[in-house]
């Protein structure tokens, strides 16, 4: 059985590779969490999003 709260490996995968409609689904998991965890403006929740998609964009599973 699989942890909901988890993103899928596979997804994390294509992502990583730089499919969009992966990319986006790691955006909105993360977007809703950082809504639910507090206050968060517009001007912060951008910057994450830029922050998470660098993240993304530089991961590397051989390291």
């Amino acid at each position: 059985m699989r942890n909901k709260k988890l993103i899928p490996f596979e997804v994390i995968e294509k992502a990583v590779a730089g499919e969009p409609k992966e990319i986006d689904i790691v955006l909105k998991h993360y977007k809703y969490l950082s809504k639910y965890r507090g206050h968060i403006n517009d001007d912060i929740q951008e910057h994450l999003k830029a922050q998470l998609i660098k993240a993304i964009m530089q991961f590397r599973f051989d390291r």
